[in-house]
């Protein structure tokens, strides 16, 4: 496949989160069989599922806003030019608890969408 630049403008796109699954946003900027790399808007407010996989290793960097990261049991503060990894078989919680859009970029090896396990 040729190279190619992209953006939120051009990457695709779908919703999650909230009781009708629209609150937060999420871009692809890579999806392939091996590797996830996702940008994500989350909203002031809002909060994922407490959860776990079972072979996805996550790395969380944080671009505008700050993120919320409870990793068993441990609560982190992630602040923009800041990163946190999330190993495979770790609970845990991103949360947007402050006043200002949350945005980041997640990366998931393997892609962690059929590997979530909700706790």
């Amino acid at each position: 496949m040729p190279a190619k630049t992209i953006s939120t403008a051009t990457a695709e796109h779908y919703k999650w989160g909230g009781p009708h699954a629209n609150q937060s946003d999420a871009w692809y900027l890579v999806r392939t069989p091996e590797l996830n790399i996702i940008e994500e808007l989350m909203p002031p407010g809002t909060a994922e599922a407490r959860h776990h996989h079972v072979r996805a290793r996550q790395f969380l960097y944080v671009l505008e806003g700050e993120a919320n990261v409870e990793i068993e049991h441990h609560d982190f503060t992630v602040k923009p030019g800041e990163g946190i990894e999330i190993s495979p078989g770790q609970s845990h919680q991103t949360k947007n608890t402050g006043h200002a859009p949350l945005r980041f970029i997640l990366t998931s090896q393997p892609p962690s969408h059929d590997d979530r396990i909700d706790d």
